[in-house]
This record gives structure tokens, sequence and C-alpha cells, in this order.
């Protein structure tokens, strides 16, 4: 490695990237997947971290890593074993990908992820941004990781005047890192970004005073930090109403298993569905799992209201025990499973939020 030039001495590219690495060295975030640095820890923080806090991410990536301890361990595991330890942290493809890709590398790879960006874009959930981030920390290739915190440090730095987020932004903001990466560190510059847009260059209210990149920020210098990035302008988030039914038989109730292949996939769930216009509750409930296990129920007492916001929309549950009219017996029409559960044994489940909140109310 050629020797370190001062920061006078270089031009502004250098000197960005020189401020950038420099400051790492002191105030870089202590991370329990930067502690001791595997290709195998490495690619489950960055899986967790999609669209998720860094502070939401560590107790899960340790209790993942105590249950999970190699990729052998997650490939030898079942797929519900792995959604219950992922259960609560959301995006729940993310842990299936990461379990079926898990057996790709046991089975194909030797037990050995991929050290390149290209290949490790083969794998199930390896996006561009995440086979860049596993790539540049876990083997030294030099690759962007163009994550939402670096977009909104080049956003402000350079003073782009393109919607976050758009293609054209995303090019632009390539280009310029592209130039600016240093080839012997480039895990460390980005996640000395990643650190920068987490601590301090905010989304509002940027800590600019902190910034050791403000000398070279063309927003800072025209004070105009606040108006960058630029954000198009966002569609309203619908809010839908759900209703699910808590069907009761001889101190069991009713779960079912989401098909693979649907939001929340493969995690159990109360029976039930969407309210549609003209609707009363009740009468949705009993649509609903006439539809979805061909039986027939009548409506009692509500067991209460729950409310949750996912990334596009927001959701309104009501649920209320059941029970089964006649002789009907429920069967599988939509869902993968169903099983009769005693309330006690419902942890053992993996569910989504609401549904998790159901269950926990039923053992009060």
């Amino acid at each position: 490695m050629p020797a370190a030039a001062s920061s006078s001495e270089l031009g502004s590219d250098q000197q960005f990237t020189f401020r950038l690495l420099d400051w790492y060295g002191d105030h870089a975030r202590v991370l329990p997947w930067r502690e001791e640095v595997t290709p195998y820890r490495t690619w489950v923080s960055e899986i967790m971290l999609q669209q998720t806090r860094v502070e939401t991410v560590i107790p899960y990536f340790l209790r993942w890593m105590k249950r999970f301890p190699t990729v052998e361990a997650l490939a030898k595991s079942t797929e519900q074993e792995v959604l219950q330890t992922w259960e609560g942290l959301g995006y729940y493809s993310r842990a299936r990908n990461l379990y079926k890709a898990a057996r790709v590398i046991v089975d194909q790879l030797d037990g050995k992820l991929p050290d390149t960006a290209s290949e490790l874009g083969d794998l199930p959930g390896i996006g561009k941004y995440t086979a860049g981030a596993i790539s540049s920390i876990a083997f030294g290739e030099v690759q962007i990781a163009l994550d939402g915190n670096l977009k909104r440090v080049i956003a402000r730095t350079d003073a782009i005047d393109l919607p976050i987020g758009s293609s054209q932004a995303d090019n632009a903001i390539s280009d310029i890192l592209t130039k600016r990466i240093d080839k012997y560190r480039p895990g460390d510059f980005n996640q000395a970004l990643m650190d920068i847009g987490a601590t301090i260059c905010l989304p509002s209210k940027p800590l600019c005073g902190q910034c050791p990149l403000r000398t070279v920020c063309a927003a800072f210098q025209q004070d105009r930090q606040n108006e960058y990035p630029v954000v198009a302008k966002k569609p309203p988030i619908p809010h839908f109403t759900v209703a699910a039914a808590v069907i009761e038989c001889e101190g069991r109730v009713l779960i079912v298993q989401r098909p693979a292949d649907k939001l929340l996939g493969s995690l159990w769930e109360f029976p039930g569905g969407k309210l549609e216009e003209g609707e009363t509750l009740p009468e949705c409930l009993q649509r609903e799992i006439r539809e979805e296990l061909d039986a027939e129920i009548i409506v009692g007492e509500e067991v209460g209201v729950f409310r949750h916001a996912y990334t596009h929309f927001r959701v309104t549950l009501h649920a209320y025990r059941c029970k089964i009219t006649g002789s009907s017996e429920p069967r599988l029409i939509e869902a993968q499973d169903l099983r009769w559960v005693d309330p006690t044994e419902l942890s053992a489940y993996p569910m989504g939020k609401l549904d998790r909140l159901i269950s926990m109310q039923l053992q009060v």
C-alpha cells in the first residue's frame, strides 16, 4: 500500500475519502457483526439490516447466532425453526431466503459463500446492494453498497437535484462513489458512509457540526442541507380493516398456515380477511371462513382490536371468538395447513405481529 498523503495534498475526491476513513477509525460503531467478521455473520447481518434499524437488529442477530452459529446449522434446520427465530423482525421473505440460500451453499458450494458480488447475487434474497456490502466487507472486493444512508450522504455532499431512490439518482451516486471508494479498504469505506448516515447525516436535522465531510459538502457550503435529499411525493398509504376468527372447539383454537408465496408466507394465523364494502365485520368473517375453509361459523364476542403499520399499508384488525356451526369441518382451500392448538401452545408457531398479539390476548 502506498504511503498516505496529508489531506491538504489531495484532490476533492481523495479528500472526501481521506476524511471519511480517518473519522471512521475513531468513530466506527461497535456492532456485534463487526466484532468477529466472517462471511456468514456479514451476510446474516446485512439481510437483517434491510429496511430495519440497527438498534432493532442487534438482539435478533445475537439470538440468531446462538441458534444458527454456522451456515451448516442453518441449512440443517427447518423453515419453521427459522421463521420462529426471526419472528418480530418482519419482512419474513428475508428469513425464508436465508434458509434457501444456506441450503444451496451447503449442498452445492461446499459450505462457502461466494466471494464476489456477481456470484453472491445468484443466491436467493441477495440483491445488488447486499451483494456489494457482503463482498466488500467480508472479502475486500471493491464494490459499492448503495443503501439508503449512502444515498442520503451523497445527495447532500454533491447536491444531487434528482429524487432520491430514482434510477437516475442511483446511477449518479454510484458514479460518484466509484471514483471515491478506497480500493484497499472498500468495506470500511462503505461502513463509514453507513455510520455517518445513521448517526450524523440524519434524514432531518443533520448534525453537520459533527460531520467530517462538511468541508467537502456542497449542501453544507450552500446552507441547503435541509433541502436534500430531494424526495418525490409519495401517494397516501392505504388503510385496511381486517377481521380474524378465533375459532374454538373443546378448549382448542384453529390456526392456519399462510401460502409460502404470499405476504407473511408460511407463518401461522387466525383465519380471516379484509372487510369489503357494505359488509359488517361478522359478515366479513363468515364470508372469509366460507371461502378459505369451506365452513360456516357463528361469530361471538370481540377478543380485541389490533393495529399495525406495514411498509406500504396499515391495518386495523378486529378479532372475534367463533364456533363452527352444524357438522361442517374446516378443510384446506387456500392455506398450506391447519391445526387445532391449545392456546398455551401457540408460542411454538411462528406468527406475524397481529396474530401474535391475538395469541397473547388468548392467554391473559
